[in-house]
C-alpha cells in the first residue's frame, strides 16, 4: 500500500518507523519546515520526523502549509493510497483529505470522544484520568471528529509525567497503527462514530495554564506538575526568580498555599488543602538539579512563599 505519512513531532517517530518496519511503501514524508532554536535563534534544526525519514532514505516535504496547488500537485505525482497523519500540526484541508483514496487517517493519543485537540496527554494527567490511550480515526474536516477506526487502551501510573506517557503512548499508537492497517487490507474494519456529548476539548499549551495555583488541591497541583514534565514545564515564582518544578507527590501535611515547609530531602510546598513534594527544580536559565541542591546553593528556607 502507498502511503504519504504527515508528521512532525518525536511522537510521530515510532509511526514512522513501524510502517517501514513492517514493509509498508512510504512514497513521501511531509514535516513542518526546519525551525530556529536555541537564544541565538541563528541555526535552523530540523523536526525529529525529517531526521528519522534522512535516515530511512524516505522523500521529504516541508511546505509552510499543507494546501494551495503547488503541494496537491506533488501529492497527486505520488499516487498514494492512503494518508497517515501523525501529530503532523496542521489542520489539513477538505481536498487533502480527499486525495488518497482510501483516505487519512491519524493517530491520536486519547480515548476519543475524550480529550480531542491538541494537548490530550497533559490533559489527561491534569484531569486525574485513571486511562488513557490511542484512537485511530478516519479524518474528517473537524477537530479530532472522524469515525474511530480502533482504539487501545493503558493505564496511567499514579506518579506518572506526561513525558513519560507521551513516551508509552507513541509506540502504543504505532502498534495500533499497524494493527489497523491489517484490518484496512483484510477489509475487516467496523468504523464507529463518535459521541460528541462525550467530547472534551483540549488547547494549545500556553504559559498561563502550566503556572502553578498554590490555592488549588494538593492533588490538583502535584497534577498539575506532572502534566508539564519534562516539558515546557509547570513555574512559580520566588521573589523575582522563575522555577520549574517537577517530581511531585501531594501530603496531608497542611500549610499556607505557596509557603516552603522543608527544603530536605525533598521540597515541601504549601497548597490550598494540604501540601505538595517536589523532588527536582530549574530556574530561569539554569539546568534542572534535586530541589535540595538548588535549595543549599539559593538559600531556599522554610517560610519563603512561592507566588
Amino acid at each position: 500500500m502507498r502511503i504519504v505519512f504527515f508528521g512532525t513531532p518525536e511522537f510521530a517517530v515510532p509511526s514512522l518507523r513501524a510502517l517501514v518496519a513492517e514493509g509498508a511503501e512510504v512514497v513521501a514524508v511531509v514535516t513542518q519546515p526546519d525551525r530556529p532554536q536555541g537564544r541565538s535563534r541563528s541555526i535552523l534544526f530540523a523536526p525529529p520526523v525529517k531526521v528519522v525519514a534522512d535516515e530511512l532514505e524516505l522523500p521529504v516535504l516541508q511546505p509552510d502549509r499543507p494546501r494551495g496547488d503547488l503541494f496537491l500537485a506533488s501529492l497527486k505525482r505520488l499516487n498514494p493510497e492512503l494518508g497517515v497523519v501523525v501529530a503532523y500540526g496542521h489542520i489539513l484541508k477538505p481536498e487533502v483529505l480527499a486525495m488518497p483514496p482510501r483516505g487519512m487517517v491519524n493517530v491520536h493519543a486519547s480515548l476519543l470522544p475524550r480529550h480531542r485537540g491538541a494537548a490530550p496527554i497533559q490533559a489527561a494527567i491534569l484531569a486525574g484520568d485513571a486511562v488513557s490511550g490511542a484512537t485511530i480515526m478516519q479524518l474528517d474536516a473537524g477537530m479530532d471528529t472522524g469515525p474511530i477506526l480502533h482504539q487501545v487502551s493503558t493505564p496511567i501510573g499514579p506518579d506518572e509525567t506526561g513525558g513519560e506517557l507521551t513516551l508509552r503512548l507513541a509506540e502504543l499508537g504505532s502498534q495500533a497503527l499497524i494493527e489497523t492497517l491489517v484490518m484496512i487490507q483484510r477489509g475487516d474494519l467496523h468504523p464507529l462514530s463518535q459521541d460528541d456529548r462525550q467530547a472534551t476539548y483540549e488547547p494549545k499549551i500556553d504559559r498561563g495554564m502550566t503556572r502553578i495555583r498554590w490555592t488549588d488541591g494538593a492533588e490538583s497541583t502535584a497534577r498539575r506538575i506532572r502534566a508539564f514534565d519534562a516539558l515546557p514545564g509547570a513555574w512559580a515564582m520566588l521573589d523575582t526568580l522563575e522555577i520549574k518544578l517537577f517530581g511531585s507527590r501531594p501530603r496531608l501535611e497542611p500549610a499556607e498555599p505557596g509557603v516552603i515547609l522543608y527544603t530536605e530531602p525533598a521540597l515541601v510546598v504549601g497548597t490550598g488543602d494540604g501540601s505538595v513534594a517536589i523532588a527536582d527544580v530549574q530556574p530561569a536559565g539554569k539546568r534542572r538539579m534535586s530541589a535540595s541542591e538548588w535549595s543549599r546553593g539559593h538559600g531556599a528556607r522554610p517560610g519563603l512563599r512561592f507566588t
